[in-house]
């Protein structure tokens, strides 16, 4: 498919700077098989139905993004990837101008040594620090807000808590799954009551989730590797669900992501590991019947994911009236309700 298929046009003012408070106050737009309804996320427990389960993802965002100093040169560094305790793949502004072997300061004594170069200014760091680098990175980095707010405002002590949900648990993300952050202790009481269940998923997101595709057909498009699990318990309840009649609705593209790679059989199985899933029209769903997310990007991955889905042509009208409706958009802003069945 060309990927300018996936394209619309959105004016800068409906991107998001600042979530709204309190954060279940936010619009919800239903997208209920072809029908639009303006709803806020307050609403949800009404248009679920008892025996449904939302799958929510309790990564926890780490302050992925590091600066430093290599000579003359500012390096900026957006952690991506983690292989193992002390190294991380990364993206790496002015790439260029590192070799394999080359130290680099990043502050609060954290240092970084290069240990490999990839593609479009990847690279591979070996960590060290005087004592945890856990400290040290927390104490090194910053929130890594996604380039579309980072280029409009520098990140401060209130993004430190904005951009975690309250499911956060595990750290390891380098970005938020932003369906989660309008979920809060009043409206999980509201949807306990209503009869939706709640499970718990892992996977952390990293900064690929904001590369462009710039490829002109998704057959050429790479998508970057992301790590996850879910545990047995959590596969079977999930199964049982949707046997008794529930739907499974994911939390977000993470969640919706990781509960497709670990389809096997047309059941929910156990998963660990890296998935690299890409899903687009013409893909068959075997794990979720809906979807809660937010708005997403022009030609991007998961604009895809949403019109496979939901249809391309009721994606596009779906965002055309969002757009038209004021709704705000990307990480900080509004939510959708998908239901391909109605």
């Amino acid at each position: 498919m060309r990927v300018a298929d996936f394209d619309f046009d959105l004016p800068p003012e409906r991107i998001a700077l600042r979530p709204v408070s309190p954060r279940d106050a936010a619009r919800l737009l239903e997208v209920r098989g072809d029908t639009l309804a303006d709803l806020t996320v307050r609403d949800l427990p009404g248009r679920l139905r008892a025996g449904d389960v939302l799958v929510v993802n309790d990564t926890r965002v780490i302050p992925a993004q590091l600066h430093g100093q290599k000579g003359a040169a500012r390096i900026g560094v957006t952690l991506h990837k983690r292989e193992a305790a002390d190294r991380w793949w990364s993206f790496v502004r002015n790439a260029r101008r590192l070799r394999v072997g080359d130290s680099v300061d990043f502050g609060a004594g954290l240092n970084g040594l290069v240990v490999e170069r990839g593609d479009e200014g990847a690279v591979l760091w070996r960590f060290h620090a005087d004592g945890p680098i856990e400290v040290a990175m927390a104490a090194a980095g910053q929130m890594p807000l996604p380039p579309y707010i980072a280029s409009k405002r520098p990140t401060d002590e209130r993004d430190a808590a904005d951009y975690q949900t309250l499911h956060a648990a595990k750290d390891g993300a380098v970005a938020a799954p932003t369906a989660g952050l309008h979920f809060t202790p009043a409206l999980w009481t509201a949807l306990a009551a209503a009869g939706v269940g709640r499970e718990t998923v892992t996977l952390h997101v990293g900064a690929g989730t904001f590369l462009p595709v710039k490829a002109e057909d998704t057959d050429d498009h790479l998508m970057h590797a992301e790590w996850g699990s879910i545990d047995a318990a959590t596969a079977a309840r999930l199964n049982a669900a949707r046997a008794a009649g529930g739907r499974v609705i994911a939390v977000g593209t993470t969640s919706l992501r990781l509960l497709e790679s670990a389809v096997a059989a047309a059941k929910i199985r156990a998963f660990t590991g890296d998935t690299a899933i890409f899903i687009t029209p013409g893909y068959r769903f075997g794990a979720i019947d809906g979807l809660v997310t937010n708005f997403h990007l022009p030609r991007s991955t998961l604009f895809m994911l949403v019109s496979a889905l939901m249809g391309r042509d009721v994606m596009q009208a779906a965002y055309a009236h969002a757009i038209a409706g004021g709704y705000r958009f990307y990480s900080y802003g509004d939510a959708s309700l998908l239901l391909p069945s109605g």
